[in-house]
């Protein structure tokens, strides 16, 4: 008999989930190289098991190098992320800058 289980898969967006409720193993990787034993880091994330937070572990340590590479590229796309909202920031953004800046300039 073979049984064999997948703790750790990847989204339709490349992100690498951990779980039923789609934790993002790069939560569960940081926390690990910080230093927090498995059980903390199931009570970090509740939504997780602790086998699936070994598993998750399991995984990065065996594939250490291409789990590297992916968290430098979740990086790099969350600074791509970061600098396009900064360009171009949603209309909300703008009417509370509007608001603070009409609110600075009345005085008090």
């Amino acid at each position: 008999m073979s049984i064999t289980k997948q703790y750790v898969e990847q989204d339709e967006h490349g992100t690498f989930r951990v779980g039923r409720l789609g934790v993002s193993l790069d939560s569960v990787v940081i926390a690990f190289q910080q230093g927090h034993p498995a059980e903390s880091i199931q009570q970090q994330y509740p939504a997780l098991s602790l086998e699936e937070v070994y598993g998750a572990i399991a995984f990065y340590l065996a594939n250490r190098k291409d789990v590297h590479e992916y968290l430098a590229r979740q990086d790099q796309r969350w600074d791509e992320v970061q600098q396009r909202i900064e360009r171009t920031p949603s209309p909300v953004v703008e009417r509370l800058r509007a608001a603070r800046h009409v609110t600075s300039e009345g005085g008090a």
